[in-house]
């Protein structure tokens, strides 16, 4: 059974998508009660479209939607969050699927696997896929869209939440909060939309999204990202010992001090790759064991 939840509409200067989203969530059975609007500062009349359907809308504290959801998280007393777009992107019937499965799973991700023609251009399915990729690799997980705007999570599982990321990189903040505490993230494939109202999302914020995710990863995984940049010494080291074999066969000529440098270089970079990698496996089985003791946690709790 689906806990008590709220959604939690971040929004700037989306009136008509809102609109549009509140129709829907109120159509699909959300009472208004249950839904808050947290703007950005709008200048459209945005928190006026939330307040004629009785709904609560706040002011945000800061800039972004980082801050945004930071902001919601302070003021609401459920046992759950539903965080969704007001662009009018997401579906929100899906929202009772997400919800539904909150008794197994301490987050359930809207995974936009069905999105209309034209509601993603291929740059930025690209770039998710990518930065999907890259938050598997770091945090032991089989996500398809970490980086989805729909997303169910239990208020409990953000507890010691940090505030590591700006703007959209919020998503996978929490993604990597819930994962690396032990936590279960699922996954429920839904349809994505064409979006209502001038579109934000550009391409700096993907780089801006993966400067977050290696703020996470650094945050989390310390360790790994210091061996993994220090095995880039091998890139320079095995040049050097190359070149300095070249001239060695071919011309004849020996350069010991820079054969010592290449030869250095390429030990300390191998020996460096090495631990990063060691470094990722014991990250990977340390979520592993955590979850095992959340498990057998909630198989002892009546």
């Amino acid at each position: 059974m689906a806990p008590d939840f709220v959604v939690v509409l971040p929004t700037l200067n989306e009136r008509e998508g809102l609109a549009k989203t509140l129709d829907e969530l109120i159509s699909a059975g959300v009472p208004p009660g249950r839904i808050l609007v947290v703007d950005g500062g709008s200048t459209d009349g945005t928190c006026q479209e939330a307040e004629k359907r009785g709904v609560r809308c706040i002011l945000q504290e800061g800039r972004g939607k980082a801050n945004a959801v930071r902001t919601a998280l302070k003021v609401v007393d459920a046992p759950a969050v539903v965080i969704m777009d007001a662009d009018f992107t997401y579906p929100a019937a899906r929202i009772w699927d997400l919800t539904s499965l909150l008794d197994k799973c301490d987050e359930v991700i809207g995974a936009r696997l069905k999105p209309e023609p034209g509601a993603q251009r291929r740059i930025f399915k690209l770039g998710n896929w990518l930065l999907t990729k890259f938050f598997n690799l770091i945090f032991d997980t089989r996500l398809s869209d970490v980086l989805s705007g729909m997303y169910a999570v239990k208020t409990e599982a953000l507890e010691g939440l940090e505030k590591a990321s700006r703007g959209f990189g919020i998503e996978s903040e929490i993604a990597a909060h819930v994962a690396s505490t032990g936590g279960e993230i699922c996954e429920v494939p839904i349809e994505y939309r064409r979006r209502v109202g001038q579109k934000k999302l550009g391409i700096k914020h993907g780089i801006l999204i993966a400067l977050d995710m290696l703020r996470l990863g650094l945050r989390y995984n310390p360790t790994f990202f210091m061996f993994l940049t220090a095995s880039l010494l091998a890139i320079p080291g095995f040049a050097i010992a190359g070149w300095v074999a070249y001239r060695w066969v071919v011309i004849g000529v020996k350069h010991y001090v820079w054969g010592i440098i290449g030869a250095t270089l390429a030990s300390v970079g191998t020996l460096s790759a090495v631990m990063a990698l060691l470094a990722l496996y014991l990250k990977r089985m340390e979520i592993r064991i955590l979850k095992q003791i959340r498990r057998a946690h909630k198989s002892r709790t009546p």
